[in-house]
């Protein structure tokens, strides 16, 4: 701290270099201007009036921040350009010294500052003046005045400009100097604007004086406009660096570079002197303690931050903000005047319920700045980040057995298998093949149906135990899919690879205790071999999966692979021809499942599926004739029907003065056209929906690659009135970066974070980052997949809106709809009609 504060003393000493000459010159020009006008004063009360229009002209400023310090350029050149014309010379340098040093003052600046910049604008009004006393005087408002004003202004700005670049080359360097210059310049064409606004107030008021009515009125509109803008454009910008700040975070992950790449993004973005990442000592890793400061590269291990306010924040296990803008911490002041600190924010890193250490942040730049409620938000949602960060940089032996294992059945996974098949087809025996066994499970999805993902996960683990169990001790088990499980071995030939095959599948049948239920598992098995069936290993893969959906309806039960199966495209072709006609004959159903406010449990809309049973394959999964119909150029239609359908049901439900809202999901390919909207625009007058109560649910992974080409149809859409959703937000490579770019109105949360949530921390901090954000951006969350009461109270505790999943209810066509409807909930009056409310979650 002694050294800090030497070098502090020693830029203000350089300081004064600049301001001691800047002083003199705006004297010695005062002095000679009050011998050429010895009665300025006279015109006191117009002083007065341009004094108060500059404090308020102080008031609106941009400001920048190069390295410790922060800059303002205020929008004085409007009211500089009328006081040169109608001011004395004397009284416009005192107009303009007096209003900066009271603005200066009333900021808390600095006493070195406050001289400097004092000093500048008397100098750069000076220059301004001198100017105008060598061009001829100007006595009306034509244009040999536009040109006299627009010049003296324009160099005072040059002067004020230079003095800066001047005083951060002896304080900071002359690098910084210079690259104030360089960045500096644009800022001239702002100056320009400002000089042109005030030579159009000054031809309004040369032609009435009661135009400075309407000009204040016009004033006050702009200025209310802009800071609307300004928040606007603020947060969209802190969404895209926070994005970017955690993108760095997750490539630095388990990486001794993490600590650099985060704490020098977070000082940067927060705009803090000081970034401080505070770990605790847990079991053979030391207490860690490094921070980031503006102008000192490489990290340093000090604590900025008051060990009282860290032990608050861990205390309370909640974010901790000290400063002006705080009063709920007054009690924490006294400890940061006494570390000469001006403000701090501490937020806790939880793994679980455990705190692991804090990000903090401390000195927010600028004299006349303070941290405040939104930077505790942002910084929450970087923390989170970090935390699951932190966490895998400590453990990256369990990183690599998770990368190449199933969560859930501790089996190799699809990547483990993929690695495990490559090495094995190199180093392959002439008599032997390398042979790939796929059981695909029967009957899973029925069990989540009927009895929920958990005991569905329990068949799941069973299953996998049991193929271990019965594995040969060489082989490699693993789980490629939800219900797909994977063998691979080395064998003699094809034949011993089936006989291998079929003794496995009949030693898996039989019951298995599922819940209060046994069950009867039967599963269909799918046999590649290498070199016989495919050379790489992912062709190998993709062959066992094909021949385990042949063998599903063989009595025997298991297929080996044979060309004839990669016939599929013909299969798809004929199923493309049946979704026509059964699009054209109505025989596609809607089914709804209700989508429920965490609050106070009311039923406020449904999303609306598309199901359909074909007369001879069956029930066809919705993925598969999605994909047809996609391939095909049916999916415009297929969407139309869904929505029509909804629209419909919406419309009754309307009549019957209880309102439902619906949830239609869209695909890029059909923002594509841009016929769309307004066939949505058609369907919507010709049943009588408000479109209001119509969301469209657009998967984020399949709008990143053509954003710039579906952002037409979307702002047209949400000119219509309907409400717009990112759906499966998360599962995309660019969610933050992109989100601020849509038009949005509700950000639903991908099911796979919000299943897991409630027993995985990196999970928990996603879906809590996404609804911090959310929120703060004015984004409706919903939350797919809820399946748990501990889920269902944790997205509550954390202020989820909406939720949706088979707690409440799986998808159900309308008459089971209506049925569940009565059956479950009860009806509540509300201002905008009766709406449904759940008895109970069941």
């Amino acid at each position: 701290m002694v050294k800090r504060s030497s070098a502090q003393a020693s830029a203000s000493q350089r300081a004064w270099l600049i301001t001691y000459p800047l002083a003199v010159v705006a004297l010695v020009c005062a002095a000679a201007f009050w011998i050429a006008g010895p009665y300025w004063y006279r015109d006191w009360p117009a002083g007065l009036l341009f004094f108060l229009i500059y404090l308020l002209a102080y008031r609106d400023v941009f400001t920048i921040v190069i390295w410790r310090g922060a800059f303002n350029i205020a929008v004085t050149d409007v009211p500089l350009v009328l006081a040169l014309f109608y001011l004395p010379p004397v009284m416009v340098m005192v107009v303009v010294s007096v209003a900066t040093l009271v603005f200066q003052i009333s900021v808390g600046t600095s006493v070195t500052k406050l001289s400097f910049n004092v000093a500048k604008s008397a100098a750069g009004t000076s220059a301004a003046l001198l100017l105008l006393a060598a061009l001829p005087k100007v006595t009306e408002a034509g244009p040999a005045a536009w040109a006299s004003l627009a010049a003296a202004a324009g160099l005072a700005s040059v002067v004020e400009f230079l003095s800066l670049a001047g005083v951060l080359s002896l304080v900071q360097g002359l690098r910084t100097g210079m690259g104030a210059l360089r960045a500096g310049w644009s800022g001239f064409a702002v100056n320009g604007i400002n000089i042109v606004v005030g030579l159009v107030f000054l031809v309004a008021l040369e032609a009435t004086k009661w135009s400075a009515i309407l000009l204040a009125i016009l004033v006050a509109a702009l200025i209310l406009i802009l800071r609307s803008y300004a928040e606007f454009f603020r947060r969209h910008q802190t969404l895209a660096d926070v994005y970017e700040l955690t993108q760095a975070v997750r490539d630095e992950s388990g990486r001794s570079g993490l600590p650099d790449v985060l704490l020098g993004r977070v000082r940067s973005l927060m705009q803090s002197e000081f970034a401080t990442l505070w770990l605790a000592p847990q079991g053979r890793h030391p207490e860690v303690l490094l921070t980031a400061r503006g102008e000192h590269k490489g990290l340093l291990d000090i604590a900025p931050t008051p060990e009282a306010v860290r032990q608050r924040a861990i205390e309370k296990q909640a974010a901790t903000g000290v400063g002006a803008r705080f009063p709920q911490t007054e009690d924490l002041r006294a400890s940061l005047r006494a570390a000469k600190v001006k403000d701090a924010i501490v937020i806790p890193l939880q793994s679980g319920q455990a705190i692991i250490g804090t990000l903090e942040v401390v000195n927010r730049l600028g004299d006349n700045r303070t941290f405040r409620e939104a930077d505790v938000q942002v910084l929450e949602t970087i923390a989170a980040h970090a935390a699951v960060a932190v966490e895998n940089s400590r453990l990256v032996d369990r990183l690599r057995y998770d990368a190449y294992h199933d969560r859930l059945t501790g089996l190799a996974n699809r990547r483990r298998v993929i690695d495990a098949l490559a090495e094995s087809v190199t180093v392959r025996a002439e008599d032997e093949v390398v042979a790939i066994m796929l059981f695909d499970v029967d009957g899973q999805r029925n069990v989540n149906e009927s009895m929920g993902h958990a005991a569905g996960d329990k068949l799941l683990v069973e299953t996998a135990d049991r193929i271990r169990g019965i594995a040969d001790p060489g082989a490699l088990v693993g789980r490629v899919g939800g219900d797909e499980f994977v063998v691979t071995l080395r064998a003699p030939s094809i034949d011993a690879t089936i006989e291998i095959a079929t003794r496995m599948r009949e030693r898996l049948r039989g019951p298995m205790a599922v819940g209060s239920l046994t069950l009867d598992v039967n599963t269909a098995v799918g046999v590649s071999v290498y070199p016989d069936h495919g050379s790489d290993p992912e062709s190998l893969l993709q062959r066992a999966e094909l021949a385990a959906n042949a063998a599903k309806v063989l009595p025997y039960g298991v297929q080996p692979f044979h060309p004839a199966l990669e016939s599929r495209a013909v299969r798809r072709l004929g199923i493309a021809a049946d979704l026509r006609r059964a699009l054209d004959n109505d025989q596609l159903e809607v089914y709804f499942q209700p989508q429920v406010t965490l609050a106070d449990r009311h039923v406020v809309g449904v999303e609306c599926l598309a199901r359909w049973v074909h007369p001879a394959h069956g029930e066809v999964a919705p993925e598969d004739f999605v994909a047809v119909a996609e391939h095909t150029g049916q999916l415009a239609r297929l969407t139309e029907v869904v929505l029509a359908a909804g629209l419909r049901r919406c419309r009754a439900w309307s009549d019957a003065d209880r309102p439902l809202a619906i949830a239609v999901n869209l695909s890029a390919r059909i923002l594509l056209d841009s016929r769309f909207p307004e066939l949505v625009r058609e369907l919507l007058e010709e049943h009588g929906v408000d479109p209001g109560l119509v969301t469209f649910e657009i998967s984020e992974p399949g709008m990143l690659s053509d954003i710039e080409r579906v952002l037409p149809s979307l702002y047209r859409l949400r000119d219509l009135g309907v409400r717009l959703s990112v759906d499966d937000f998360g599962t995309g490579a660019s969610s933050l970066a992109y989100l601020r770019q849509w038009p949005v109105h509700e950000v639903k949360i991908d099911d796979s974070f919000v299943q897991g949530m409630a027993t995985d921390s990196g999970d928990l901090a996603i879906v809590r980052a996404v609804i911090g954000l959310s929120r703060e951006f004015g984004l409706t969350v919903v939350a797919e997949g809820v399946e748990s009461e501990l889920t269902l109270e944790l997205l509550g505790e954390m202020g989820c809106e909406i939720g949706q999943g088979y707690l409440f209810s799986r998808p159900l066509p309308f008459e089971r709809l209506e049925a569940w409807l009565s059956a479950q909930t009860e009806p509540e009056s509300t201002p905008t009609g009766e709406v449904r409310r759940l008895r109970a979650v069941i």
